[in-house]
């Protein structure tokens, strides 16, 4: 009854609701007739209902609420880093934000969060102060480590003190690496006077000023080329702290590189004067420091007389050696000296046969680097991720793609990952060469790894199935690029669309250029977007 006077009340001052009610002919509109009309179309049955007992009924489980669409789309990560995006104001407002994530915060979560993305320095510290209150966290040198490299790389100098403080107040005292982080953070900053006045001031953030801390600093200015600086830190605290043989060692790897043999020979003299033997990574310094001077055959002569000074060969000292004899393109002399050290039992590591296989493929000897490749498996030494890029770089810029085929092959038989980079490397000498099957059977194994299709593979993919032909199986491939909005080269789509023309698709071809239009449209207008800043 109520409900047909809201009706009635809505049809006289011409509300009318979103359904149509269709009135009997009389033009009067009163209530009985939509009463009347209501009854037909709602009948109510006199039969009384069987009610059903309450132990019968059955309970409705209510639906768990779904994950907000942010959960679904965001890695925990990206959630996290982007609190910091909306510029809040006060630690409590951040730190609830931050909880509100529902994240379980993990140390690789909070090394990915810090070490990745756009995050300011007091962000950093900000998530540093809330993550130590999480209940899997646990705060420690290590997790200090992690967020002072973080700040280290950015340059943040100025929020150091803060983490350290932490440190100093809960009794945590900075182990050799943190030490090394800090340093390491000026030098590459060439804030080298900062960093040797760290050093200086240890004692201060609770470390101590020893042989091994002064080894991290020779060593961080040796790496960064501030050998000068790092042999004048060296005669500095000649007296003031103890030496050892590693301290010798870093400085003459030092002089090492740039093949200054006098320093290297001196400081060898200083370090014999001071009461240390020489041990086979001096040696490998002075085998190193001679070659890179052009004196390979002295070098052989210290690989020689090395058993009589007391000292063992080992794989780095041959290491060394097979070195100079690439600088000079000798590579049978490498060949030679690597048969020798298997014949010492020197067992060669991944630095010998990266060293080996690179030098033959520079010299494009394939079939050599092939066999040293095989026989690198076969004593399960098993390459990285990036030296596989390495090998199949130089091999997808000359010849056919088979060589480079077989190391991918036995390369992902070994189990080893294969990067995103050397996958690409193959599907474009692939598609040069018209190897449509095996292009798309790469592309397969490529998706299958988690790698997604950018841009460019689907260049690769469109421009080798164009080469052979196969037009019907590279339309839909461009379709799928378009869906995702990727456009197409234009010397790519213009090889496709000449071929769809030959073979007299014109309707294909016109619809395909149809498609492309809107999607670089919309490329171009983000493409003006981006230059101007604006970033949507």
């Amino acid at each position: 009854m109520a409900a047909a006077k809201r009706i009635l009340r809505c049809v006289k001052l011409r509300i009318y609701p979103p359904f149509r009610i269709r009135l009997l002919s009389s033009t009067s509109l009163d209530e009985q007739s939509i009463l009347q009309q209501l009854s037909e179309l709602l009948p109510i049955t006199n039969k009384p209902t069987n009610p059903i007992p309450i132990s019968q009924i059955k309970t409705v489980e209510t639906p768990p609420a779904p994950k907000p669409l942010t959960n679904r789309l965001l890695s925990p990560q990206d959630r996290l880093r982007g609190i910091f995006l909306q510029k809040l104001r006060g630690r409590s407002a951040v730190e609830s934000a931050l909880s509100s994530t529902g994240v379980d915060l993990t140390v690789e979560i909070f090394s990915d969060v810090v070490s990745n993305g756009n995050l300011s320095g007091g962000s950093m510290v900000s998530f540093f102060d809330w993550s130590i209150k999480q209940p899997n966290i646990k705060i420690d040198v290590g997790l200090c480590n992690i967020v002072l490299r973080a700040l280290g790389r950015r340059k943040f100098f100025a929020f150091f003190h803060p983490i350290l403080e932490r440190m100093r107040r809960d009794e945590l005292r900075p182990d050799l690496r943190t030490v090394e982080i800090l340093i390491d953070s000026f030098v590459a900053d060439r804030k080298v006077s900062k960093a040797v006045d760290l050093f200086n001031r240890l004692e201060e953030i609770g470390s101590r000023c020893d042989s091994d801390s002064l080894n991290v600093l020779l060593k961080c200015l040796c790496n960064r080329s501030h050998v000068g600086l790092a042999y004048k830190s060296f005669h500095s605290m000649r007296g003031k702290i103890e030496f050892d043989k590693d301290t010798y060692n870093v400085i003459i790897g030092g002089w090492a590189k740039y093949g200054n043999v006098d320093k290297v020979e001196s400081c060898l003299r200083m370090m014999v004067n001071d009461g240390f033997k020489p041990d086979s990574a001096t040696y490998c310094h002075l085998i190193e420091a001679l070659g890179r001077a052009g004196r390979v055959d002295d070098s052989v002569k210290v690989l020689e007389e090395l058993e009589t000074n007391g000292c063992v060969r080992d794989t780095t000292v041959y290491n060394s050696l097979i070195s100079n004899f690439i600088s000079v393109g000798d590579l049978e002399k490498c060949i030679e000296y690597y048969k020798d050290m298997l014949s010492n039992n020197c067992l060669p590591d991944i630095a010998t046969y990266h060293k080996l296989i690179s030098s033959f493929l520079k010299a494009r000897r394939v079939a050599d680097a092939l066999e040293v490749f095989d026989e690198m498996l076969d004593r399960g030494v098993l390459p990285t991720t990036g030296i596989i890029t390495s090998f199949l770089e130089p091999l997808c810029n000359f010849g056919p793609p088979h060589a480079a085929m077989l190391i991918y092959q036995k390369s992902k038989k070994a189990g080893c990952v294969i990067s995103f980079k050397a996958y690409k490397l193959l599907l474009m000498r692939l598609s040069r060469f018209g190897k449509s099957s095996m292009l798309l059977k790469i592309w397969e194994e490529m998706q299958e790894s988690g790698y997604d299709s950018d841009e460019e593979v689907y260049g690769f993919i469109v421009n080798g199935l164009c080469n052979v032909g196969k037009v019907d199986i590279a339309v839909p491939v461009v379709e799928e690029s378009l869906r995702k909005g990727f456009c197409l080269d234009k010397v790519v789509y213009s090889k496709l669309n000449n071929k769809l023309m030959e073979m007299n698709k014109v309707e294909i071809a016109y619809k395909l250029f149809l498609k492309i239009k809107d999607v670089r449209a919309v490329a171009n207008s983000r493409s003006f977007w981006r230059s101007n800043g604006w970033h949507f």
